[in-house]
């Protein structure tokens, strides 16, 4: 294990904080609800949902973070204004920590961006995601909301490698005017968090683990990633046991935090139960790992709870 020479910058939103040396802070797990294909969610299009339900899963993962030490984030992806309105509304009142706003429909994401601004949310949402992708519309919808937390999607289309991230980041990588650390500022974002976009294994997923190095090494701005993704994707796997998914699932999860990861975005909230004994399992023998690197944990870190 190691220590960046380079100074590591910690960003809290909503009381949760990201970023700093390996050891330092426990990683942040972010669980998606009412993804697509959600079976508590009702009619997507409405955003009606099983209440009872929701609030199980949003419990379980609150219950899980106090035991392990690990901050979690509830990430809310919604298929329509309609809906996301209705998810910030359950989220508001079941959920006490931050919240990504996310969907595929760049309109529903920008119109996020104005709502929670609107209710007075906007100081505990992360925006999920600027990208070569972003419009100039919804680059000036982000820039006209309060919100000031991001994740920036350093995929590049062509490049999956880890150079190709980087230019994204720093130069725009010949797909947009400038680079998306520098449009992120422009657009009143202070607390960037840095996102690789996992391809299928065999496509480079394993590019964003070293990515997670170099960008901290280089950046020094907090970085994760939805390994998750990689595992999903994977056709041999689909083939395998729930079990054995579910392992592999952990495990990917496990190596992004051992290449320096700090947050991970990690799929579905059902799968809280064993991506949470996974990730404290790593941050507590990354943590031993750089004890004599002057890497101090934190009081709340997994190793001064489970250990």
């Amino acid at each position: 294990m190691f220590r960046f020479k380079r100074e590591q910058f910690v960003v809290n939103v909503g009381g949760v904080k990201f970023g700093g040396q390996p050891g330092e802070l426990a990683t942040v797990l972010c669980g998606t609800i009412f993804y697509q294909g959600h079976k508590i969610v009702q009619d997507e299009e409405r955003g009606a949902f099983d209440r009872a339900a929701a609030d199980l899963l949003v419990a379980r993962q609150a219950e899980l973070s106090e035991e392990t030490g690990n901050p979690a984030v509830l990430h809310l992806y919604a298929r329509t204004i309609e809906a996301l309105e209705k998810y910030l509304a359950f989220a508001e009142q079941a959920w006490a920590g931050p919240v990504i706003i996310d969907s595929a429909d760049a309109s529903v994401r920008a119109g996020g961006a104005a709502m929670v601004s609107e209710i007075g949310f906007a100081d505990k949402v992360i925006y999920n995601s600027i990208s070569v992708a972003t419009s100039r519309t919804e680059a000036q919808a982000i820039k006209d909301s309060e919100v000031d937390s991001a994740i920036l999607l350093a995929y590049h289309p062509t490049d999956s490698g880890v150079d190709g991230m980087l230019q994204v980041l720093e130069g725009g990588a010949a797909m947009a005017e400038k680079g998306l650390i520098l449009l992120a500022e422009d657009l009143g974002i202070t607390n960037k968090l840095i996102d690789p976009g996992v391809v299928p294994m065999g496509s480079g997923a394993g590019a964003s683990l070293r990515f997670s190095t170099v960008a901290k090494a280089r950046l020094g701005l907090p970085v994760g990633s939805g390994i998750h993704n990689a595992v999903s994707a994977w056709p041999w796997l689909r083939q395998k046991d729930k079990a054995t998914g579910k392992c592999c699932d952990g495990a990917a999860s496990a190596m992004q935090i051992l290449a320096a990861g700090d947050f991970l975005l990690y799929g579905p909230i059902e799968n809280a139960g064993f991506i949470f004994p996974a990730a404290a399992m790593a941050d507590i023998l990354v943590a031993e790992a750089v004890h004599d690197l002057d890497n101090e944990p934190m009081p709340s870190h997994p190793i001064n709870r489970l250990v």
